[in-house]
């Protein structure tokens, strides 16, 4: 459903993986995951090539400046991770809904995919790219990018 998504909004083939568990990037002090440390190993895993890596975990990860982080990924790079973690309404104490959750990932999917092709956070609040800080904001956006970053990737996929 996800990785189908991002097929359509990048015009790439989008393929699966396993990758190893992210449980050395453990911070007990925080109870959280480094996202740094989980893009560091994600580095070493990358296929070689063209190709871009998001790994998908179900970790609440953060950075040391940041109380959470919902995702991140290396601006222009190769690799990125969205954590699942807060895109649940358990987490926040209310009843699951899988239709909520798939929209939240669909969105920040792309927006982490967004950063790997270059693309920077965007100040069209509705747009995928814009910097969501909680849940309601990514509710709030569209599971799709405004004109001006879409003719961003248009021109970064001719070089």
């Amino acid at each position: 459903m996800v990785s189908e998504r991002l097929a359509e909004a990048f015009g790439f083939p989008v393929r699966t993986m396993a990758i190893p568990a992210v449980d050395f990037a453990f911070d007990a002090e925080r109870g959280q995951y480094s996202s740094i440390a989980v893009l560091e190993m994600l580095l070493r895993l990358c296929p070689p090539g063209d190709a871009k890596l998001l790994a998908v975990t179900e970790r609440d990860l953060f950075l040391p400046v940041l109380t959470f982080v919902f995702g991140q990924a290396q601006l222009g790079g190769r690799t990125g991770v969205l954590s699942l973690a807060r895109l649940r309404q358990e987490f926040y104490g209310l009843p699951p809904n899988r239709e909520v959750f798939v929209e939240r990932a669909a969105k920040e999917a792309l927006h982490e995919t967004g950063h790997l092709f270059g693309l920077v956070h965007c100040a069209e609040r509705s747009c995928a790219m814009s910097l969501a800080t909680n849940v309601r904001h990514i509710d709030s956006k569209l599971a799709a990018f405004c004109a001006p970053c879409r003719a961003h990737l248009r021109r970064g996929s001719r070089g």
